[in-house]
């Protein structure tokens, strides 16, 4: 076998094994939650909602989930503009103070929706359900830590 052969078979046999380990990966170790998965679980799964609870849920959350994309979408084209603002001064000049602040302002108005939604959601619960729900919401939001 020439040593161009031999480092042909050694890249393809790297490869296989790479794709191997990936897969393999996969298939062993535990997938990392979304973040709020925890909170769906609770909300949708844990605490009994009655008929009329989950058809409330389901427009709100209809109505998140759009609002919610045209407020991400905002915060992308603010990260966009920060970029070019960067790119453009290569330093902490006025465009890229402007487009940090215009991409706070953005990620602010999605944590507000966001908060506002959760809030909406908390409002169709029975008295005996927040309690469950508020620690859902503060594990979200401490990733487990609270």
């Amino acid at each position: 076998m020439t040593s161009t052969s031999r480092l042909v078979l050694c890249v393809v046999l790297a490869f296989v094994a790479a794709i191997g380990g990936v897969f393999v990966g996969r298939a062993l170790l535990p997938h990392p939650k979304q973040p709020g998965a925890a909170l769906h679980e609770v909300l949708h799964h844990k605490l009994a909602l009655n008929g009329d609870q989950q058809a409330k849920l389901k427009v709100l959350e209809d109505g998140f989930a759009v609002q919610r994309r045209a407020l991400e979408l905002e915060l992308r084209a603010a990260n966009a503009r920060l970029a070019e603002a960067i790119e453009a001064e290569h330093g902490n000049g006025p465009r890229v103070a402007a487009a940090v602040d215009q991409s706070h302002a953005a990620m602010g108005e999605l944590q507000k929706a966001t908060l506002a939604h959760i809030f909406a959601m908390r409002q169709l619960l029975r008295p005996d359900q927040t309690p469950r729900f508020d620690a859902a919401v503060v594990k979200a939001l401490t990733d487990g830590r609270g």
